[in-house]
């Protein structure tokens, strides 16, 4: 389940909800300002047992990797291993505010590259790395090691568009797919085989994502997705009829 908003305590009872209702996932919008994800996500952590707890999605050549990397870290020690990272490049969108972030589509996707490979470096305990966009070093590292995730590999999913190759090259280096774009269950299956013939993980992950009931699941998953995300994205996102609505949804339960 995507929370598309609310109060922390309103999305919180949400994500608690969510468990006793036997969702597998709970995810959360990271604005640019607002209730803040990373917060909201570890107080998630410590509330619940079983959910799966990330971002839908972090527009990481807009923040800095080592604090999303800390971020991510810390919310998967206080779960016990169940965070999820979702990035994407960010949308300029009319209602993103003026903060003199980079712009350019493709300088961002070179942000966004060099943001996984330092993440998964910092994960590692690397404690030296050099790219265009990104500079770390340290001395002392002996923070990483009370800073290492719980998980082996904690998931990093990525927005890919298909069929553009840097996309899905960059994909391959992840370990799931948010499909960019205009998508069919045909679409879909060619990707996840292009992902497979080229050395992606029997494993890898492809997202779906829209409103039960109506939409066909069982149509995505047969053409190869693996997590079906529920979202309700229509604004106004905090009304009290809204939250009524999600709390509604949440408590029937996903789609089977």
């Amino acid at each position: 389940m995507i929370l598309p908003g609310g109060t922390a305590a309103e999305q919180l009872e949400q994500a608690v909800l969510a468990e006793q209702a036997g969702w597998d996932g709970v995810f959360v919008w990271e604005a640019a300002y607002g209730v803040d994800a990373w917060g909201l996500l570890s107080a998630m952590a410590v509330a619940t047992s079983r959910v799966r707890l990330g971002t839908m999605l972090t527009p990481l050549p807009w923040r800095r990797p080592w604090k999303v990397a800390s971020q991510v870290a810390t919310l998967d020690q206080l779960s016990g291993g169940r965070a999820i990272l979702t990035v994407g490049v960010g949308a300029l969108t009319t209602d993103l505010p003026l903060t003199g972030e980079e712009t350019d589509l493709r300088v961002r996707a070179s942000m966004m590259d060099e943001g996984i490979d330092l993440i998964r470096a910092l994960w590692a305990g690397e404690s030296h790395y050099s790219g265009q966009h990104y500079q770390y070093a340290v001395e002392r590292n002996d923070l990483a090691i009370t800073g290492r995730p719980v998980q082996e590999r904690i998931p990093i999913w990525v927005v890919g568009v298909w069929p553009r190759p840097k996309s899905m090259r960059r994909v391959l280096k992840c370990d799931g797919v948010v499909p960019g774009g205009e998508m069919t269950p045909a679409s879909v299956r060619e990707m996840r085989a292009w992902l497979l013939s080229h050395g992606a993980a029997a494993t890898v992950d492809v997202i779906a994502e829209g409103e039960t009931p109506g939409a066909d699941v069982a149509a995505w998953e047969e053409a190869g997705c693996t997590w079906w995300m529920e979202t309700r994205w229509e604004m106004p996102h905090h009304s009290a009829e809204r939250m009524a609505q999600i709390r509604e949804r949440i408590a029937a339960g996903p789609p089977r």
